[in-house]
């Protein structure tokens, strides 16, 4: 067993107890994309509210995330644990007794403030607890995660599709009543850059003034996007905070970890956006085959899983940025596959692209922190802050706008073809996104069609639904590319090298 930054052995209850609070936050985030399309059908909602509902379930990550870690060494990490949990049975209720859009909004937006809060306090706290061990133990943690992700799917899957979605919701009070009362009596350390010595402005100035610009951008902006401001006063905010931050920390910020912050947009795109919208893309597929969509989701989950118990290993054979690397090929040629395959070859496309996302989150926060560990929790959480907004924002909501543009100009060129009028009959709603104006199909007119232009709707639906992902492979591309650039930059510096804290603040380096 290693030691923790001052010496002693960890407290692996703690480790457990942050364990299941990442289980928890997964319970979350399936529940929630399981039931999107029943809350689709209930509610009358459009693919692009339904990405908005699963994108707000994703961005608040980034407030609470970068707030607490700005403070967490002050008020402490149980004083957070508690706010989260707090929040995770605040949002449940709200979610269970919703009666429309916003109160679906609110529930996730909370939900979303909980989770943040948990990585706030987790991830650093893994850290400081393994400081030469950073992939292997913040990747253990991490398959918490996909676990969760794993026994909620599996619990909401066989409670069955007749089963009211409110009892499903209602599952993640059980993780959540589990973390609280594990994490109750338990002491959390020190941060790893506290216990050396490394002063705050220090931390502050590992991010800098461009680190504060893109994760202060992305936050505004959204939030701006909720609240209706216009895009001069979103400018204005940004460039206010931003020069505030860079005036007091004299710091542009580390150049390597603004470059990691820029990856780490289409690294969560990959992902947890994917993932949010898996099980509302291969519905059509998978009810042919006679299964539910959400075994795709948790199957993929259930590899990531099983593997992220091995990345402290792999990620020595192969380097972090070269971990990052292969799977980003391989999530690429998986999400391509699963973008046109059909009956038995959905399980092999599903497995390429579990293998690629294996790995992704905490090679990507273990090798920040391995960097960066000046950074305390601003940097490492930033980093994860910034991945969930990019999910939620770009992600989420991307899938579902492509899929409405898609589906609009599917049946108009049906109707100039058949000289129809289904186009003009059954999408009629303008609504206006991130993205752009669309046009939606309205869910309530096309149930009461004739059954042949519900099935002409349906079967152009379903095949939108699929080529959304054949977009997406765009992301993992750009990923590939940006570390293989990083490994050639690290040969060029004589190889990887993870930087660790002495209690005289000086910086050692261990190489890989």
């Amino acid at each position: 067993m290693s030691t923790t930054a001052n010496g002693t052995a960890p407290d692996m209850k703690l480790f457990y107890a942050c364990f299941i609070s990442l289980v928890t936050t997964a319970f979350g985030f399936i529940l929630r994309a399981l039931i999107l399309p029943q809350w689709g059908h209930d509610f009358n909602l459009t693919q692009t509210q339904l990405g908005e509902i699963a994108g707000v379930g994703l961005w608040p990550f980034a407030i609470s995330i970068v707030l607490f870690s700005l403070v967490i060494d002050k008020i402490g990490y149980k004083t957070a644990m508690i706010f989260a949990v707090i929040c995770h049975l605040t949002s449940a209720v709200l979610t269970i007794f919703a009666s429309g859009y916003w109160m679906l909004y609110i529930g996730s937006f909370i939900c979303a403030l909980g989770n943040g809060t948990v990585e706030a306090v987790a991830n650093p706290v893994v850290a400081t607890m393994f400081p030469k061990q950073k992939i292997k133990w913040l990747s253990i943690l991490h398959a918490g995660w996909a676990g969760g992700l794993v026994l909620g799917g599996i619990m909401a899957l066989l409670l069955g599709v007749d089963t009211r979605w409110e009892y499903k919701i209602a599952l993640i009070l059980i993780p959540t009543i589990t973390y609280a009362l594990m994490m109750i009596s338990r002491k959390f350390p020190l941060n790893e850059r506290v216990q050396a010595g490394v002063s705050y402005k220090e931390m502050l100035q590992e991010v800098g003034a461009g680190g504060a610009l893109i994760i202060v951008a992305l936050i505004i902006f959204q939030l701006g996007a909720v609240f209706g401001w216009s895009t001069t006063a979103n400018v204005a905010i940004t460039l206010i905070i931003t020069a505030g931050f860079g005036y007091y920390t004299r710091s542009f910020g580390q150049p390597l970890f603004i470059v990691l912050l820029l990856i780490m947009i289409p690294l969560a795109t990959t992902e947890l956006g994917t993932d949010s919208w898996i099980t509302d893309l291969m519905t059509p597929e998978m009810n042919k085959i006679g299964f539910q969509a959400g075994w795709v989701l948790v199957y993929t989950s259930a590899i990531m899983f099983g593997l992220r118990f091995f990345a402290g290993p792999i990620s020595h054979k192969f380097s972090s940025p070269g971990l990052l690397a292969i799977c980003s090929g391989v999530a690429a040629v998986g999400l391509y596959m699963m973008s046109f395959s059909s009956g038995s070859m959905i399980l092999l496309a599903a497995t390429v692209y579990g293998l690629g996302k294996s790995f992704f989150w905490p090679a990507m926060l273990g090798m920040v922190s391995e960097r960066f560990p000046k950074g305390g929790a601003l940097t490492l959480n930033i980093t994860g802050g910034l991945g969930m907004i990019a999910a939620g924002v770009i992600g989420a909501g991307i899938l579902g706008f492509i899929q409405d543009k898609s589906v609009d100009q599917k049946v108009s060129a049906y109707d100039a073809q058949n000289n129809t009028a289904i186009h003009s009959t059954y999408i009629t709603e303008q609504k206006t996104s991130l993205f752009g104006n669309y046009k939606a199909l309205d869910q309530t007119k096309l149930s009461s069609a004739d059954p042949q232009q519900q099935l002409t709707v349906t079967t152009i639906r379903d095949a939108a639904k699929k080529e959304a992902l054949r977009y997406i492979v765009a992301f993992p591309l750009i990923m590939l590319v940006s570390f293989i650039l990083l490994i050639l930059y690290f040969r060029s510096k004589g190889g990887y090298k993870a930087v660790l804290l002495t209690k005289e603040t000086e910086p050692a380096s261990t190489p890989y």
